[in-house]
């Protein structure tokens, strides 16, 4: 079993800037992928981006030079720096986690199915 345990959302205004972090604890040994999901109001579920052991990272086209993944592997905790924050970025962003390295093929990496634990989630507002 693996926990997760994300922080670091809020309020902020549309250009803004904030930092999520999530942190696994459990059976984290081996390879991880590690990535982060947004569900906004009346939206599905998409994944935003992901980053393994291995130091590789993927990212939604949407937030492609404004989101930043990194991994600290020893902990493990997952981090997204969020810059330059869009009306749209509105969500409940979910932290999870899939064991072994992401499948980066056909952006599966983006794909909820591929995780196998989930945090509870932490809540970012863009306002304008």
């Amino acid at each position: 079993q693996v926990q997760l345990q994300e922080s670091g959302g809020g309020s902020v205004q549309a250009g803004g800037s904030l930092r999520l972090s999530c942190a696994a604890s459990g059976r984290t040994y081996g390879p991880i992928c590690m990535g982060w999901f947004r569900q906004g109001p009346g939206k599905a579920r998409e994944g935003v981006a992901a980053v393994d052991s291995d130091g590789s990272s993927g990212y939604l086209d949407s937030v492609k030079g404004r989101f930043t993944i990194s991994l600290e592997n020893a902990k493990p905790i997952v981090s997204l720096r969020m810059n330059n924050l869009q009306r749209e970025d509105t969500a409940m962003y979910y932290c999870a986690v899939h064991m072994g390295t992401c499948t980066w093929w056909q952006q599966r990496y983006l794909a909820a199915r591929e995780y196998n634990y989930w945090g509870q989630g932490t809540q970012v507002t863009v306002s304008s």
